[in-house]
């Protein structure tokens, strides 16, 4: 039983310690975005939103803001189709190569991203999209469908396999049996795959640089005021970024644990 306590104990004091050196660094940049000094010291100076201000009276850091969102939803929309059928295939198919299939599906993920970048730009150069918004919503599907699948995909591991064959054998079509069985079950996911992906697109960088032209995204701006000086703005616009992004995160992890949840409790 110490046995026992000690490894729980040291497994709770290896987690803070994780967790310390993981937000630490946020924390005080969102401390520093709220400080009247120009440079991240200590001690602190005055209380001031004088850096929001700043940032909130730039067009280019609104535009870019604006562009990263519209990117998000419209990425985070097309992977989570892409996703759902890729997830939706190895669910109900057998084929040959579906192994290479499945592999090929999970590929981009562990592509480094530069090569990924020079890749995209190489291609959509070919094709005349180069350098315009669609550009960064095309290379952020790509990015972000092998993430919607791997959600959408173990939620439909879990599926019943005999429902879909029960409501065709009540005289549901195909699609109707999609639409009032299948979906609904995968619901959670694809909300939780809509808020991941949205939430890749939002802080990815490298891709977006390259394939970007003059449509900025807050990454890419956000590199752009770091060149050459320290400017506290970059506290500011960090904090807008990592609360979008955390809020997504946590309402996708929320919505698959409460499901699994109410799931456990129904049994």
């Amino acid at each position: 039983m110490n046995t026992e306590k000690a490894t729980s104990w040291a497994l709770y004091i290896y987690i803070a310690i994780a967790f310390a050196f993981i937000f630490t660094p946020i924390i005080w940049s969102f401390i520093f975005s709220f400080n009247s000094d120009r440079f991240p010291s200590l001690p602190l100076g005055s209380f001031s939103l004088k850096w929001y201000q700043t940032i909130l009276s730039r067009p280019e850091v609104l535009e870019a803001a604006w562009t990263s969102l519209v990117v998000a939803a419209c990425s985070s929309l097309l992977s989570t189709f892409i996703g759902f059928c890729t997830a939706y295939t190895d669910y109900r198919y057998s084929f040959l190569g579906k192994q290479a299939y499945l592999a090929l599906a999970m590929l981009p993920p562990t592509i480094p991203l530069i090569i990924m970048a020079l890749a995209m730009l190489s291609w959509l150069a070919q094709i005349g999209l180069s350098g315009q918004v669609v550009s960064i919503i095309i290379a952020h599907t790509v990015l972000g469908a092998p993430f919607a699948m791997a959600v959408i995909r173990l939620r439909l591991n879990d599926m019943d396999p005999n429902l879909e064959a029960a409501s065709w054998n009540l005289g549901a079509s195909e699609w109707r049996a999609m639409r009032e069985v299948v979906v609904p079950f995968a619901m959670p996911s694809i909300i939780a795959a809509l808020c991941l992906t949205a939430a890749v697109s939002f802080d990815e960088f490298a891709v977006a640089w390259f394939v970007s032209g003059l449509n900025k995204t807050i990454p890419v701006v956000i590199l752009e005021i770091l060149q050459g000086n320290v400017d506290p703005q970059i506290n500011a616009i960090g904090t807008f970024v990592f609360v979008i992004s955390i809020t997504l995160i946590v309402v996708a992890q929320v919505l698959m644990l409460s499901k699994g949840k109410k799931e456990e409790t129904a049994q």
